[in-house]
């Protein structure tokens, strides 16, 4: 499949500067557009936090929006919905990301509102306590979820407890339950900062007034308590472990078998993309929809992701079974994996998924907020202005051995975790 590469963003449409205050800004115009989207990052995540207060950088980002020194929560989603603009704070393990949504005439208002909330939280008491509540009743609820047990068992089994890819960002019920408003207070001081933000805007707006608004916001601000990037965390390869959660009253058992996987900046990173798509994405969740699913009837649904990162990431296998067919299932998973580092994909996988891949692209590309996302990513990961453009010639190269050596290098090995949660 061909894609028309000056379609694509690339660095003669996508206007790039950075501010004396480290922030870069990214600028694409869609003048066609009667929207403007905002995605932004700055580095506060839960990379920062102590493992003894896990889920602080989680409660400090959901309570941005909760009161500035200049508008109380009431007056921020006012103004905002009064004119059908949209804004939201989410955080991660490394980063805090923010974005939102508004006609062109109301960008001022999405612009100034975000730079006084990121700036300026007081932390209410009342919504401290308020979202505390919200925060143990979500963990209670996580904690009779066959899915999300397996899943926590295992990251704390493949990067262990204390690690900062090991440990629930959301937090436990004892981390939150002592979190206290000065917590809020120190974390912000200390971790929100310009440095190395990004903020990408696409939509009906030139690059010339949201470059002004965005200096005007936010050019000004600096933070001497910031005092270092976090740099990825070393990750070794973990020893071979099973474990299963016991929820009493399941009828289903849920199974994540997963293996350390790859950064995001890997030179075989798109290799390893198409293999996950073989393997369980492309026609109904790949080989292992067709054999875990189809052949055997072993599960209600298996597929499998790659997560990448600044650091390694995960390469896993899902599935959600009767739990008297657990082992059954983990046996066809590890027949799978074997089949995929030992032979060559056929040639009609290989071609199907380099077609989807290939054709997934403009698709993504389709909205501002798909165009944004893209963006802002490239930039995080310092992938180049160029990389869409340079990504289907990339994609084309890649061999049938060139996948079978990347599935080798990651899943060939008894380093890999089971974690499961169901009955007993």
């Amino acid at each position: 499949m061909q894609t028309k590469l000056e379609n694509l963003p690339g660095p003669n449409n996508i206007n790039r500067r950075t501010l004396p205050n480290g922030i870069t800004i990214l600028v694409k115009e869609n003048r066609q557009s009667p929207s403007v989207v905002i995605d932004a990052f700055l580095h506060a995540g839960s990379i920062y936090e102590p493992n003894s207060k896990a889920g602080l950088a989680n409660f400090v980002a959901n309570m941005l929006m909760r009161g500035t020194t200049n508008a109380s929560f009431e007056k921020i989603h006012e103004d905002l919905e009064s004119v059908g603009t949209s804004l939201y704070f989410n955080s991660g393990v490394h980063t805090v990301n923010f974005g939102g949504k508004t006609l062109p005439e109301e960008i001022n208002l999405l612009l100034e509102t975000a730079a006084d909330i990121v700036r300026n939280p007081i932390f209410p008491e009342k919504h401290i306590e308020l979202l505390r509540s919200e925060t143990l009743t979500g963990l209670m609820i996580r904690s009779h979820n066959t899915r999300s047990m397996a899943s926590l068992t295992f990251y704390e089994l493949l990067y262990g407890k204390k690690h900062p890819y090991g440990y629930s960002n959301v937090g436990y019920e004892n981390t939150i339950s002592s979190l206290t408003k000065q917590d809020l207070i120190d974390f912000h001081s200390h971790n929100y900062s310009p440095e190395n933000m990004i903020i990408t805007v696409v939509g009906n707006i030139s690059t010339t007034e949201v470059t002004k608004l965005i200096l005007n916001y936010f050019g000004d601000w600096k933070n001497n308590q910031r005092t270092h990037i976090a740099p990825s965390p070393k990750v070794k390869s973990p020893k071979f472990c099973n474990k299963h959660i016991t929820i009493a009253g399941k009828t289903q058992t849920d199974i994540v078998l997963g293996y350390v996987g790859p950064k995001r900046t890997d030179p075989d990173f798109q290799s390893i993309r198409i293999a996950n798509n073989i393997l369980g994405v492309f026609g109904m969740y790949g080989r292992l929809g067709k054999s875990v699913r189809k052949k055997h009837g072993l599960a209600y649904y298996a597929f499998s992701r790659v997560e990448a990162n600044f650091g390694s990431g995960t390469w896993k296998l899902i599935a959600g079974v009767d739990p008297s067919k657990k082992n059954k299932t983990i046996n066809v998973m590890l027949e799978e994996i074997h089949s995929l580092t030992k032979k060559l994909v056929t040639s009609k996988e290989f071609s199907n998924t380099k077609s989807y891949i290939l054709g997934s692209i403009p698709l993504q590309l389709e909205t501002n907020e798909g165009v944004a996302s893209t963006l802002s990513s490239m930039e995080l990961h310092n992938l180049g202005l160029d990389y869409l453009q340079n990504l289907p010639e990339q994609i084309n190269r890649i061999s049938r051995p060139d996948i079978r050596n990347a599935a080798s290098r990651l899943l060939e090995t008894n380093s890999y975790i089971i974690a499961s949660a169901g009955p007993k």
